[in-house]
């Protein structure tokens, strides 16, 4: 496992890590999502990333319970706010920083986490406002840096400029070969300001693994098959789509890798991508997506996956 540098912080976060979106605490059982967690550190990730959100809460406990007994610096940790957790609970108001913050800590059974990150942003409570209540955050030691999910640039650019606030020095974007629109405008600005991405869905919720065949049914022990598990996937499944992942095939056959780990290593040719976050639901699956990681790709393999994937893929 090779590790990077998140930002213009001290971590090194592992370049694959373990995510709990739509998985742990909702269509995967706890016993099984602690042997992904376990297959995780055998395999060198030592980065973890959920949200209050996930599940309402069961993902941060039942990763708190399968991360119980790690020594703390043997992982960087990372959690989210923003969207409801009840009718009155939502957003990023200095009262819904603290609350959600602590509730989180007290689920994860942690005294701090290496990484609070706003899930969306929130128009509804001015940016000078949320990053007082942030920085506070890390002055009090609950959390040791600060990022953000889904933002626009300007909106970026607002919080870099609050005098005095802590600086973010990560964002979460979606990110794969069928989904491109970081690299115009949110990469070159980020990579200027010192901020790194952690990108989620880098295998498209499962279809840049080929396991979705054109004209079939979806597999019934896959995501897409689980009402828990396959939100926001049917985007994914058109004929297109599915009839260019299989012809990444044979690309990745040529450079010894499985479809997952062509897609993996494709996000990680940014150098301005720290990490790329999975979601696994079986051990066998963090090994595999794990490997990804220090594989390279050479230029006529980019140029392939273009080519293969044309028409295909959203850079707006």
């Amino acid at each position: 496992m090779n590790y990077r540098k998140l930002g213009a912080s001290d971590l090194l976060v592992s370049e694959i890590s373990l995510g709990s979106w739509l998985t742990y605490g909702v269509g995967v059982a706890a016993e099984k999502s602690k042997l992904c967690v376990k297959a995780a550190f055998d395999a060198g990730i030592n980065f973890f990333d959920t949200a209050n959100i996930y599940g309402r809460g069961a993902a941060e406990t039942v990763l708190g319970e399968a991360l119980a007994g790690v020594p703390r610096d043997k992982y960087v940790l990372a959690t989210k706010l923003y969207f409801p957790m009840t009718e009155t609970d939502k957003g990023l108001c200095a009262s819904q920083v603290k609350k959600q913050l602590d509730a989180s800590l007290k689920r994860l059974r942690v005294d701090y986490v290496d990484l609070y990150q706003c899930h969306r942003y929130d128009a509804d409570t001015p940016i000078e406002e949320t990053m007082r209540a942030l920085t506070d955050a890390v002055k009090a030691g609950k959390t040791r840096y600060l990022g953000f999910s889904e933002w626009k640039p300007d909106q970026i650019r607002a919080a870099l400029k609050v005098p005095g606030a802590a600086r973010f020095v990560s964002s979460q974007p979606q990110y794969s070969m069928l989904w491109r629109n970081p690299e115009k405008d949110v990469m070159p600005l980020c990579e200027k300001e010192g901020i790194s991405q952690i990108v989620w869905s880098p295998l498209a919720q499962g279809v840049l693994t080929g396991k979705y065949l054109p004209g079939k049914a979806v597999p019934k022990d896959s995501r897409a098959a689980s009402p828990e598990m396959g939100g926001f996937i049917e985007r994914w499944l058109s004929p297109e789509v599915l009839e260019g992942v299989q012809r990444l095939r044979p690309i990745a056959a040529d450079l010894g890798l499985s479809l997952p780990q062509l897609a993996l290593a494709w996000v990680l040719r940014q150098k301005n991508v720290a990490s790329a976050i999975i979601g696994a639901s079986r051990p066998e699956q963090v090994a595999e997506n794990a490997a990804a990681s220090g594989k390279t790709l050479p230029a006529d393999a980019l140029r392939a996956i273009d080519e293969a994937l044309a028409g295909t893929y959203r850079l707006v």
